[in-house]
């Protein structure tokens, strides 16, 4: 007999949260490689796409982080040191473990009002709207991704910030 995950825990928090924190270290593994052979082997072709790629994939760790976080109720400085570890090369995988560890990725996606008050705020009438219409919501997640990685492109690596 097989049984059927349900749709709210067939893609969790926790799985949204592993998906993404696992092509972040992935990415950070290939920007790695690119930099190797720039400063190794004199062969700079990679760098770009590799970093391309990467910050593409560091900008969406952060929207996960931060629609997990405000889903899971983590405070603001949780979910800022989420995507700070994500600056250190493969800094997910520790805090993923003890997240998990401490049980802040368990449970559902909250898409319906309790009685808690907070779920009140705009945030999470914004939220629970997103996690209702999926579809909608991650094209708009795309989009705000998209634009930020295009701004960053504009402005440069971060290395040359500033200059």
């Amino acid at each position: 007999m097989t049984t059927t995950v349900p749709p709210q825990t067939a893609f969790s928090p926790q799985r949204a949260y592993r998906i993404v924190s696992v092509a972040e270290m992935i990415t950070w593994a290939l920007l790695i490689i690119g930099m190797v052979g720039k400063y190794v082997f004199d062969f700079d072709a990679l760098v770009f796409p590799f970093g391309l790629i990467h910050g593409t994939a560091f900008v969406a760790y952060a929207a996960t982080a931060l629609i997990v976080g405000l889903n899971q109720r983590w405070p603001l400085a949780r979910i800022v040191g989420a995507v700070a570890m994500a600056i250190v090369p493969f800094g997910t995988l520790p805090l993923d473990r003890s997240l998990e560890r401490r049980g802040l990725l368990t449970g559902g996606w909250r898409t319906e009002a309790s009685d808690d008050p907070r779920d009140g705020s705009v945030i999470d009438r914004a939220l629970r709207w997103g996690l209702r219409n999926p579809v909608p919501f991650a094209i708009l997640v795309v989009v705000i991704v998209v634009a930020i990685v295009s701004v960053l492109l504009v402005i440069g690596p971060p290395g040359e910030w500033g200059k």
